[in-house]
């Protein structure tokens, strides 16, 4: 089983092109169910079979674990099975008929516009000082909220794919799938302070082509980014406490309440299903409830 583990591992990042973060998810759930396999007596895989894996999941929900991960990792046996038996490692594909709970759609807790405001304009009277490290926050703060990109896509830009006669940076998504996202010009002048000013201050060898470099000058990374919007977030009274993720979606849901149609938005946020992007629709549907009841005097 180890062995076959390693033949999939080489299978997800070499032939699917999947990103670190992705393989290790997958190999993580496929590890526990092989593990709770052995333990129920299978010796190898092609002797899996469908009763074994739905007493993993069921193992899973007995310790408390949420719909969605129990979701994830229904998903993530049924890919494995799948890719089994299209290499004949197993019979028939086992995993075919597995299902799984439907996961819940939670709101994601979002900012409000004026509180975005607060947050930028925070972060750049820390930056009046014209210290690297404080032009570089605000141009990764302001190109999150304008952008909608995850922090993976942030930290992994180089500074050619920004595109200042245009005002839109090129961003290599999930899948390797590339797309071209347009900002506004308060996030193209903090880029450019950064780029004139604040990035030779910070590069050393190591930089490379980055655009965002850490405090030891070479590519920042998406820890200290985590990190920094934490603190940031932090400072302004009242917001909830999110994250990168939390600005993407802060980004999607006021493009909607502006007017953006879900197929724009879908297509900057770099969706794969028109589905992922509905979501924002219910947190925006969320707030105009919640807007009619303290306003109406019959709500």
């Amino acid at each position: 089983m180890a062995r076959v583990l390693g033949d999939y591992e080489r299978h997800l990042a070499s032939e699917r092109d999947l990103t670190a973060h992705t393989v290790r998810a997958y190999l993580g759930d496929v590890a526990g169910m092989l593990d709770h396999a052995a333990r129920l007596g299978h010796t190898g895989v092609d002797t899996l079979d469908l009763r074994s894996l739905r007493s993993w999941l069921a193992k899973q929900q007995s310790l408390g674990r949420s719909r969605t991960t129990l979701a994830r990792r229904a998903t993530a046996a049924r890919v494995f099975t799948a890719w089994l038996a299209r290499s004949g490692r197993m019979p028939h594909d086992v995993g075919a008929s597995l299902g799984s709970p439907r996961a819940h759609r939670t709101l994601p807790p979002v900012l409000r516009a004026d509180e975005a405001a607060d947050l930028i304009r925070a972060a750049t009277a820390l930056a009046d000082d014209g210290s690297p490290v404080g032009l570089r926050d605000v141009a990764m703060l302001e190109l999150l909220y304008a952008t909608g990109i995850r922090v993976g896509e942030l930290v992994g830009l180089d500074v050619d794919d920004v595109d200042r006669g245009r005002n839109v940076v090129r961003v290599l998504g999930k899948g390797r799938k590339e797309r071209t996202v347009p900002f506004g010009a308060p996030a193209a002048a903090a880029l450019d302070a950064w780029l004139e000013t604040g990035r030779p201050r910070l590069r050393t060898e190591g930089a490379g082509a980055a655009l965002f470099l850490g405090a030891r000058g070479r590519r920042i990374d998406p820890r200290a980014v985590r990190e920094l919007v934490h603190r940031r977030i932090a400072e302004v009274p009242g917001a909830p406490d999110i994250g990168p993720h939390g600005l993407r979606h802060t980004a999607a849901t006021h493009l909607l309440e502006g007017g953006a149609d879900l197929r724009s938005v879908q297509e900057l946020l770099g969706h794969a299903s028109l589905a992922t992007t509905q979501l924002y629709t219910h947190v925006t549907t969320d707030r105009l409830r919640r807007a009619y009841q303290q306003a109406h005097p019959r709500a």
